[in-house]
């Protein structure tokens, strides 16, 4: 028997009330579907206002859904709406916590929010989790940004769900801060945690995603292991280096872009379906050029995401 999705959408669809009389409704989700799978770590990626938060926000309960069904952990959000929460832990992208409080206070109130009795809950452990132990007894307010962060993992993560979605959780931050947050959500991972992200950082995704769903004006437009999505790509650029000052692009049929970018250096751009990187060479050559230099460089993510949703 195969493993039951973590999360399965099923045809979700959402439309928000009119502003005004006589108006419709923004369509902001129509008929999503898709899975994602257990044990991984699954993108959701779009443009803004594509929709992304929009699932995130019916995932955890802030939104009603117009249609369709939404079932996390094999409960479904309608029949069963207390044991698809307790199933999920959502980090959000502002930081939301009450400043006066400590972070062990945070821990332990949100504990009791979920109704976990005093000796079950998790909080010292958490904060060890979260490398937070020092900060125990602190005001949450004097925590800097990425403590912050660490902490709102921490509080998404007191009830155990099986499930972490991170919603642009490294937005604004610094590099290395983005690396320790991304070094703590493996190690939750490894765990057996599924993380569900959404992130504007697209070499993040490419780095971290085993599956990617890309979302664009409320239309699910790819949703595949992410080496496959890196395939999708046609485009693909030679940079030649040439034994004389080149007098122009040189342009052909063949290519899709040729940029002069240095005075003996030349980008090309060509369609891989279409034209081999053997047949650009000759091409160059053919113009009287000798081919001292040659490098490529193979699509990645940001590729495919400009491809598949016009962002330029």
């Amino acid at each position: 028997m195969s493993t039951p999705p973590a999360i399965r959408i099923d045809n979700l669809v959402k439309r928000y009330d009119p502003s005004g009389p006589g108006e419709e409704g923004k369509l902001a989700l129509k008929g999503v579907s898709f899975d994602v799978p257990q044990g991984g770590v699954f993108g959701l990626l779009g443009p803004n206002g594509a929709g992304k938060s929009t699932i995130i926000n019916i995932l955890a309960g802030l939104v009603r859904k117009t249609g369709g069904s939404a079932n996390i952990w094999g409960f479904d959000i309608d029949e069963n709406p207390r044991n698809a929460k307790r199933s999920i832990g959502i980090v959000p992208q502002e930081i939301v916590f009450d400043p006066f409080f400590t972070p062990f206070e945070v821990l332990e109130n949100q504990g009791g929010f979920y109704g976990i009795p005093k000796r079950d809950r998790r909080s010292e452990e958490l904060l060890a989790a979260v490398h937070l132990s020092d900060k125990r007894n602190a005001y949450a307010r004097s925590l800097s940004g990425g403590m912050k962060r660490r902490l709102l993992i921490a509080k998404a993560m007191v009830h155990s769900p099986p499930i972490l979605v991170l919603d642009e959780p490294t937005a604004g931050v610094d590099v290395e801060l983005r690396r320790q947050l991304w070094e703590l959500v493996g190690e939750m991972n490894a765990e057996g945690v599924t993380v569900v992200l959404t992130t504007h950082y697209l070499e993040e995704a490419e780095e971290l995603c085993d599956q990617i769903a890309i979302i664009n004006h409320g239309e699910l437009i790819a949703n595949k292991p992410t080496k496959d999505l890196i395939g999708m790509a046609r485009e693909k650029i030679v940079s030649v280096s040439v034994d004389k000052d080149l007098a122009g692009p040189v342009m052909e049929e063949a290519f899709l872009k040729a940029e002069v970018v240095e005075p003996r250096r030349l980008d090309i751009t060509y369609n891989r379906d279409q034209t081999s990187a053997g047949q650009v060479l000759a091409i160059v050559q053919s113009h009287g050029y000798g081919i001292e230099d040659v490098t490529t460089r193979e699509a990645d993510l940001e590729d495919v995401f400009v491809q598949l949703t016009g962002a330029g």
